[in-house]
């Protein structure tokens, strides 16, 4: 595959802002501390009467952004996915999902690609935790136009929205006339041996395991899941019926996250035999992106690893 752009969604994020914030005058963007690496900063050059820093206090932040919610503003408050989705977990549950309050929560350096920063702020458990509140949508998009466009579609959304960006560049597979949708699943390549559903960074890789496998005489389906809640079950049950045997790929736990989402929906409606890659129930470490998420399995190599063994 030929060389392409590589763009870190935390920049998508912050770029979206950006251009989103020129035209509604009631986007407010809220930080803690973190502005330079969230990307906000950006949004905070362009619209400095609209940016609220609110220091290392990420539970106050939350809060404050269901206050202003009600006043009419779309708020959108940015952290690390480790402090806005662990540290202040009881506040979005409490004062964002429980009223159903229209606040958008920007959770960049997400995964284990967080890298040298190391386990204590490696979240692989955010999309369990934002999954279990009740009305909360949440997104992982998968390269710098998707992103663009999720940030845009959770502006338009009424309701709570989780979205989670990288710290890693990563390659940009869309085009810009790319049309992103809440709730729907991408077919990136079609197949028919066995379906991978993926999100993220690790989108990218399924396709490029796609490939892979192609040349190996597997004939793989590719899906890109961005919307992890609510998930595309007509598109779930429709590759599980075509290809009889599904993976799924996150920069997650496999506990709680887009595979048990999948797995949920398949053991219900259409038992179908599934294979989970993620984070095996085990804290990151320190070290270098890439090589972590070799390590970790989090590559197209390894897909195509436990492809071949599934399609045996």
């Amino acid at each position: 595959m030929a060389e392409m752009k590589k763009v870190a969604t935390r920049d998508s994020y912050g770029a979206a802002l950006t251009e989103l914030g020129a035209q509604h005058d009631n986007l407010v963007v809220l930080d803690a501390d973190l502005a330079g690496a969230t990307k906000t900063g950006t949004f905070k050059k362009a619209f400095p009467d609209r940016h609220f820093d609110f220091g290392i206090a990420e539970a106050n932040m939350v809060c404050a952004a269901a206050g202003m919610s009600t006043t009419g503003l779309v708020p959108f408050a940015s952290s690390f996915a480790m402090f806005a989705a662990g540290r202040a977990f009881e506040q979005v549950r409490n004062s964002i999902g429980y009223p159903h309050l229209n606040v958008k929560i920007g959770a960049t350096h997400g995964g284990i690609s967080v890298g040298e920063d190391g386990a204590s702020h490696q979240c692989c458990e955010d999309f369990a935790l934002m999954r279990s509140i009740p009305g909360m949508t949440v997104i992982c998009p998968a390269d710098d136009v998707e992103a663009k466009a999720a940030v845009k579609a959770a502006y338009e959304y009424e309701g709570p929205v989780y979205l989670r960006f990288g710290r890693l560049a990563v390659p940009v597979f869309h085009s810009e006339d790319y049309k992103f949708q809440i709730g729907k699943g991408e077919i990136v390549k079609d197949g028919t041996d066995v379906a991978i559903i993926a999100n993220g960074l690790l989108a990218y890789e399924a396709i490029r395991a796609g490939e892979l496998l192609a040349e190996a005489g597997i004939n793989a389906m590719v899906i890109n899941m961005a919307t992890i809640k609510p998930l595309d079950e007509e598109l779930v049950l429709a590759a599980a019926k075509k290809c009889g045997k599904v993976i799924t790929c996150e920069e997650h736990s496999i506990i709680g996250g887009l595979g048990e989402a999948v797995c949920g929906v398949l053991s219900e409606k259409l038992p179908t035999p599934v294979r989970r890659i993620g984070v095996n129930d085990e804290y990151g470490h320190s070290g270098p992106a890439v090589k972590l998420l070799e390590q970790f399995g989090l590559t197209a190599e390894h897909i195509v690893e436990v492809a071949k063994a599934f399609c045996k």
